[in-house]
């Protein structure tokens, strides 16, 4: 009885050191590990945001609240002028974005032989912006747009009486662009 369980005894131990050298195990290579801290990476940002924007008349005076409620009303010959200002936040090495608008030129029944409307003029920080692209600012960049809106003076007859130019479509895109 003692050599049975002497030779099941040397059996198992056989069998477990098989299983440990073929099973991947080790039972003498030692083994280390070493940790990396890449640190963090942080995102920059795009933003746009509208502040109120004004109507002006030729004359320079602020028409806003009266087109808002009708109280003013267009006649030929008379050119307002529309001024949106935007802060336009780019943060973020390598960031440049490139500023448009839509939606200014939707005529909503005037014809359009007596009306023009300019195609919206963009100051940045009070310069001229004529790259169309914009580039990285640690400051918030002061964006004007202006659009001119000119009811011609040879308007004829009756033409475009009570009729309505609609702007409230008009959007300002900021999209990002490979620098």
């Amino acid at each position: 009885m003692k050599n049975s369980t002497l030779i099941k005894g040397t059996a198992a131990i056989a069998v477990g050191a098989a299983l440990l050298l073929g099973g991947g195990g080790t039972l003498a290579n030692w083994n280390d590990t070493a940790t990396a801290t890449p640190g963090s990476i942080v995102s920059g940002d795009l933003d746009v945001v509208a502040a109120e924007g004004i109507w002006t008349n030729s004359a320079d005076a602020d028409v806003t609240e009266g087109l808002e409620d009708g109280t003013y009303t267009v006649v030929p010959g008379d050119v307002l002028t529309f001024t949106q200002n935007l802060d336009v936040t780019l943060k973020g090495d390598n960031m440049a974005a490139t500023i448009s608008t839509t939606g200014w030129a939707d005529n909503g029944g005037l014809t359009s032989s007596n009306v023009s409307v300019s195609r919206p003029a963009i100051k940045v920080n009070g310069e001229t912006y004529s790259n169309s692209v914009l580039k990285e600012s640690e400051d918030t960049q002061k964006v004007t747009a202006s659009i001119t809106f000119t009811f011609s003076a040879d308007t004829a007859g009756r033409d475009d009486v009570n009729t309505t130019f609609n702007f409230d479509n008009v959007a300002f895109t900021l999209q990002q662009v490979t620098a």
